[in-house]
């Protein structure tokens, strides 16, 4: 018999908020995250707006901590640091449960690392010589680096993992926590995502492929899934963190349990290196259907990938017909990115964090900025107000799909005290 693997902590720091909690609140009061960028170098560039951290690390880390960690990093270790304490492990003068480290393992993943290390660090060379790089730099800017941060900071020593699947990443990453446990591996496994990449490189290459959003003077607006006039996704920042555990463990220490972690589908499009296929995202939903046991009638929610781009997010509902058939008209669907932007790497989490708040707490948050729906968007989506779920058994699926083809969904169950 399989080993269930349930969800004990949680931990976030986004565009809307510092911790699990401020996040949760602003994606039900419907908040945007977004804003105009007033740095100088960002003028020049067709894209303008972000949606940049809510609180900064250096309001949370001390000084000589910041100076050795890229910004990615650092948001996963806040995070991480959430998601233990709220799984109520011992940590610091924190008191908690003592688990062996022997026993933790650590699957951290970004779309791109260090992105921002890299790219200063290439600047003070060209313009102050060698010797003026960080003697850091390497660490920072490895795309392992914050699995290898958040290891160190744990102890978590049955394994440190980084998986790099684009938008998909950290999706991927709590599957193969799910599996580390499953195989017995690990007890505990601390998974999830983390991505800063608010740069002006970054922005001006997204901008030249015509995959973000140019409404620069009117950000609240700007990340709009499913509207007809929807014209790109809108970058953002942060990281989620979830903690993973075996049942059987979580229950021997009386932890309190958020949801069952009950599977993941993966599937790849092998068709383009941009564009998503219906048929490959829907094989990942299936997929996860399977290995979590469930029928499409079983699932309530949906939090999509939905990152209002124009063909995107009319490919992902073609994809959900095709997974869920019948069924899918009874799904709840939302896209928490037109609050939080993308987050990239750390999107998979982030969202399965929402999701899992959705079926605990029975609220779906809403897509905003729906003015006028999409005709070819002929399912559920939660507009404009949170909506009640129903009681009793539930499952909700999370999608992420990153360019690659890389297609990645979890499924969740609600826990029934």
């Amino acid at each position: 018999m399989s080993t269930s693997v349930v969800v004990t902590g949680l931990g976030a720091t986004t565009p809307l908020g510092g911790d699990v909690a401020s996040t949760w609140s602003a994606l039900l009061a419907g908040r945007s995250g977004v804003k105009r960028l007033t740095a100088e170098w960002a003028e020049s560039l067709s894209v303008r707006i972000a949606a940049p951290i809510a609180v900064e690390p250096s309001e949370v880390l001390p000084r000589h901590r910041l100076r050795r960690l890229d910004r990615c990093q650092q948001f996963a270790l806040i995070a991480a640091r959430e998601a233990w304490l709220d799984a109520g492990f011992a940590f610091g003068d924190e008191a908690g449960f003592q688990v062996d480290g022997d026993r933790v393992g650590a699957v951290v993943s970004s779309g791109i690392g260090g992105i921002i290390t890299t790219l200063d660090n290439y600047d003070i060379l060209n313009e102050k010589g060698w010797q003026r790089v960080s003697p850091f730099a390497v660490p920072m800017l490895m795309p392992n680096g914050g699995a290898g941060v958040v290891s160190i900071e744990f102890g978590a020593k049955a394994g440190a993992h980084a998986l790099a699947s684009a938008c998909a990443s950290s999706a991927e990453a709590i599957g193969y926590g799910i599996d580390m446990i499953r195989s017995g591996r690990a007890d505990v496994v601390i998974a999830g995502g983390t991505e800063a990449a608010i740069h002006r490189l970054n922005l001006a290459a997204f901008g030249s492929m015509r995959a973000m959003s140019t409404r620069n003077d009117d950000p609240d607006h700007a990340s709009r899934p499913y509207d007809k006039d929807r014209d790109g996704f809108v970058l953002g920042e942060g990281s989620g963190i979830l903690i993973l555990e075996s049942e059987e463990h979580a229950r021997a220490r009386g932890a309190r349990i958020y949801a069952i972690a009950a599977g993941v589908g993966y599937s790849a499009d092998a068709v383009d290196i941009v564009s998503n296929d219906p048929e490959g995202m829907s094989k990942a939903m299936l997929r996860a259907l399977a290995d979590a046991g469930l029928e499409p009638s079983d699932i309530v929610h949906i939090n999509a990938h939905g990152t209002s781009t124009p063909v995107g997010d009319t490919g992902e509902i073609k994809a959900i017909k095709l997974a869920l058939g019948d069924a899918a008209h009874q799904v709840a669907i939302t896209s928490t990115k037109s609050m939080t932007g993308h987050l990239l790497g750390g999107t998979g989490a982030v969202e399965s964090i929402a999701a899992i708040l959705a079926l605990r707490e029975g609220l779906v948050p809403p897509t905003i900025n729906i003015e006028n729906l999409d005709d070819e968007v002929d399912l559920d989506i939660v507009r404009d107000e949170p909506r009640k779920l129903p009681g009793g058994p539930a499952a909700a699926l999370n999608n992420s799909f990153g360019f690659g083809g890389h297609n990645v969904t979890v499924a969740l169950r609600r826990h029934e005290s």
